[in-house]
């Protein structure tokens, strides 16, 4: 990785969310809790939902170069994935402490568990895969919350 090109490098440093992939656990946690601090930052609606489709956007188009600099399927440095995940979980998220902890809590479960499709998801090639199975997480999350704000 020494000899990477200014792109290759941009690639590996949005991947990592600037060098936060390279902790040896809970990678994909500490994306999570980074898209929950942006969250709490961004307070018009708009400009966070502009940011999450730019995020996902970046993701899809990125992860599959990551891949091939790391050299490895679904790197776990590749956190930018779980971040526009989490992204998209908030996405009509009330600014309320209570719904923010619930929306981390569902993605980290469906995450974590892979229900299906997100098991059948994270076997694709490529971006569609590594990105596929958490924005997947992001929207069950986002639907899961949204139905529990029809009953409270």
């Amino acid at each position: 990785m020494d000899k990477l090109t200014y792109k290759d490098k941009l690639c590996v440093h949005l991947c990592t969310l600037f060098g936060l992939g390279y902790t040896p656990l809970l990678g994909g946690t500490l994306a999570s809790i980074v898209a929950v601090v942006v969250f709490l930052l961004v307070k018009v609606r708009i400009y966070f939902l502009v940011f999450t489709a730019v995020s996902i956007a970046l993701s899809l188009l990125l992860t599959a170069r990551a891949e091939e600099i790391f050299r490895e399927k679904d790197c776990k440095k590749i956190i930018i994935d779980d971040f526009s995940g989490m992204l998209l979980a908030l996405s009509f998220t009330p600014y309320d402490i209570r719904y923010v902890v619930c929306a981390f809590i569902l993605f980290r479960i469906f995450d974590a568990f892979k229900i299906p499709p997100i098991d059948r998801i994270e076997r694709l090639n490529g971006a569609a895969g590594v990105v596929g199975d958490d924005l997947m997480a992001g929207f069950y999350s986002l639907l899961a919350l949204q139905i529990v704000r029809l009953f409270v």
